[in-house]
């Protein structure tokens, strides 16, 4: 096992280059079987290029069935229980996976699973990374770079109109390789919610109940196209540039129920909107590689943005009392660009390897809503002042690194350190600016030993900063439905959180396994700070909380040889929070747990493989959510040398229902999400060579 990691800290050059980045080299031909886990001191690759259900699915179901990690029907993410998590791609970080969680979570829904190489895990990320104050995903994008022409196409369909149809290809002559894809998806979610209200407020002494139903149908229409080349200037020097665009578009018809009931009086209505909701995000790098002699460099270029538009325009049908309906018309528009340089340098030694590297980044988020009355007869619409606002979030981070990689006889260390510097603007449309600045230093440690020829034990640590999203830096009030109101915190200040992990690794000939146990804690949390007063429910945005959460994880793969292999991995762990609310600060802990399971046979042309989830229950800050599983199957059957079958089924006992319950001062809430996730695809896919 050590000369494998040895051999793959020389490969993999540098180490210091962030993952997904494969730089451009001269012609090699390896003829040994790509491994499907590769484990590295700081992180884990699983290569998914050949998973069944990644041909008929979508980002978000790669990563559900990619080992250690979790997530939830609506788009949640946790590696090993921290929801902490960082999303690049190919290494870097894009204005759309940047985005808050809903966001995040669109965009993996609707990104063909099919265009995806491997899924980095990194739960303790390395100073090389921008973490963010969390785990890593990296999602590396397929690039094949074989002499010659090659391409395929596919095509999928499920129920309920519901289809998708792609093609991708690529072609390498002498020192220029040229790759593009293009892409059409018709997909759609079944959305189900219902909430319950009780509050009181404490000033006035009302009292009062709320009911929130509805159920819709979310049909989107899914538009993707990428294009890249890569030119081999000389034997150790290459140039790649790369772009990619999509669109998003839906009419969804949303009809919420919503019953207020109070002590003078009961209102019962309908709250029916239908979009538009239109979203699109662009990105574009070129990067520069130089390798020789044991030193590789790489600077890159990357820009990326997206806008969107959600219409929140509805009218109120009243049921009781019987009045006339009320129209409303509201938009909430946003626009996000990244803009990136990087620089990472790394030299091999007989002992190691050194890196260094630069990081600047300029984010800048365009916001607004607009919330206006409308007369029926006229047309003439009234703007709302309290929930009618613009303003504009400035993020600029300047960041150096070094690593040094030490191996010493049974002994690897890969020592690091981030010095950051970052200042944050918000500009309100109509308010003075608000300036802060941060500076820290963020060091990281990975430390493996070789006890045996077979088992490694890793110990890692990493400290960083969180800085807060733009959403939550909003000065203003948003409308989000009848029933929710939103406010941000211009004044939130970054979470700063550090991890521990210690794991012990063991490889054999059909049976590996890892075992482990973490540490985490934050300060400075960013938690909800909840009120309900005239029958809505204001969600702000505030610093002073505090988290910790320690637990054991483990994972078990089995390959007995031939046609079969399994595997399950999972973890408990104890999650302390502490969150202010009026009384005072509330402490709270609990017991959360998750495991996944997973198998595949392959006999002659056809292939079998099945994934299973589950996430327990577990607290949030003044609350708790209930548990979710799924159950995943694909059978895949090669027709011919070029033609495939594959055909998925997710969620066979539609186990992604969610409750939750919270419980403030001034209300209690109790509800639950059903994101329906239970669908079934069939599809072909064609290699053309």
């Amino acid at each position: 096992m050590r000369a494998r990691l040895a051999l793959c800290g020389l490969v993999v050059l540098p180490a210091a280059v962030h993952a997904g980045d494969d730089p451009v080299t001269t012609s090699v031909t390896v003829a040994a079987k790509k491994p499907l886990v590769v484990k590295l001191p700081d992180k884990t690759v699983y290569d998914v290029s050949n998973m069944p259900r990644a041909e008929n699915g979508t980002a978000q179901d790669v990563l559900q069935s990619t080992p250690e990690v979790s997530v939830t029907a609506d788009g949640s993410i946790a590696v090993k229980g921290n929801s902490q998590v960082t999303v690049l791609v190919n290494g870097k970080p894009t204005a759309i996976t940047s985005g808050a969680g809903d966001e995040r979570a669109l965009a993996l829904q609707t990104m063909s699973g099919a265009d995806i190489a491997s899924i980095e895990v990194i739960t303790n990320p390395s100073a090389a990374y921008n973490a963010n104050g969390g785990a890593i995903l990296n999602i590396v994008m397929k690039r094949n770079r074989k002499p010659g022409a090659h391409a395929r196409w596919r095509a999928s369909t499920s129920s309920q109109g519901l289809w998708n149809a792609g093609a991708d290809g690529d072609l390498t002559r002498d020192r220029l390789s040229v790759h593009g894809s293009a892409a059409l998806r018709h997909d759609g979610t079944l959305k189900i919610r219902q909430s319950a209200v009780d509050w009181h407020n404490p000033v006035s002494g009302q009292s009062g109940q709320t009911r929130q139903a509805s159920e819709v149908f979310v049909h989107r229409v899914v538009a993707s196209a990428a294009l890249g080349a890569d030119y081999v200037l000389s034997e150790t020097d290459g140039l790649s540039l790369s772009a990619r665009r999509n669109t998003r578009r839906s009419r969804p018809v949303f009809d919420v129920l919503n019953d207020n009931l109070t002590e003078a009086a009961e209102t019962v209505y309908h709250r029916i909107s239908n979009g538009p909701n239109e979203q699109s995000d662009h990105s574009a790098s070129l990067s520069y590689n130089h390798q020789d002699s044991g030193a590789a460099l790489k600077a890159m270029l990357q820009h990326s943005d997206t806008t969107g538009l959600i219409d929140k325009s509805y009218r109120d049908v009243f049921i009781a009392p019987l009045r006339a309906t009320d129209y409303s018309r509201g938009t909430t528009r946003s626009a996000r660009r990244l803009n990136q340089a990087t620089l990472d340098w790394s030299r091999a030694g007989e002992h190691g390897q050194s890196g260094l590297g630069l990081d600047i980044q300029d984010k800048i988020d365009d916001l607004s809503n607009y919330q206006a009355a409308v007369d029926p007869l006229t047309g003439a619409e009234t703007p709302d002042p309290n929930t009618t606002n613009g303003y504009t979030v400035d993020t600029r981070l300047g960041a150096a690194y070094l690593t040094q990689q030490i191996r010493q006889g049974k002994w690897e260390v890969l020592l690091g350190g981030r010095a950051e510097l970052m200042r944050l603007q918000v500009h309100p449309a109509q308010r003075q600016m608000q300036t802060q600045h941060w500076r820290a230093f963020n060091p990281s440690l990975h430390l493996q030993y070789a006890y045996s020829e077979k088992t490694d034990v890793t110990l890692s640590y990493r400290r960083s900063l969180q800085m807060p999203d733009a959403l939550d830096l909003s000065p203003y009030t948003t409308y989000v439905d009848a029933q929710n109101l939103s406010r941000g915190n211009p004044l939130l200040r970054p979470q700063r959180l550090s991890s521990l992990e210690i794991s012990a690794d063991t490889a054999g000939p059909q049976v590996s396994s890892n075992f482990g146990a973490f540490y985490r804690a934050s300060s400075d949390t960013v938690t909800d700070a909840r009120s309900f007063a005239d029958n809505v429910l204001m969600t702000t945005r505030q610093n002073g909380g505090r988290a910790r959460s320690a637990g054991v994880t483990g994972s078990l793969d089995w390959k007995p040889g031939g046609a079969l292999s399994a595997g399950v991995d999972g973890g408990v762990y104890r999650v302390m929070l502490s969150t202010p609310d009026l009384a005072g600060m509330v402490r709270q802990s609990g017991l959360a747990a998750y495991g996944n399971v997973r198998a595949g046979y392959q006999l002659g042309s056809d292939k079998l493989a099945l994934d299973a989830h589950v996430q327990s229950a577990g607290i949030t800050p003044l609350g708790r959510y209930g548990a979710s599983s799924s159950v995943n199957l694909s059978w895949q059957r090669q027709l011919s040398k070029t033609l495939s079958l594959t055909v998925n089924a997710n969620d066979l006992f539609d186990g992604s229902k969610r409750s939750y319950r919270t419980h403030a001062s001034t209300f209690r809430q109790a509800g639950y999400d059903h994101f329906v996730a239970r669908r079934l695809y069939v599809g072909v896919t064609q290699k053309l060579e």
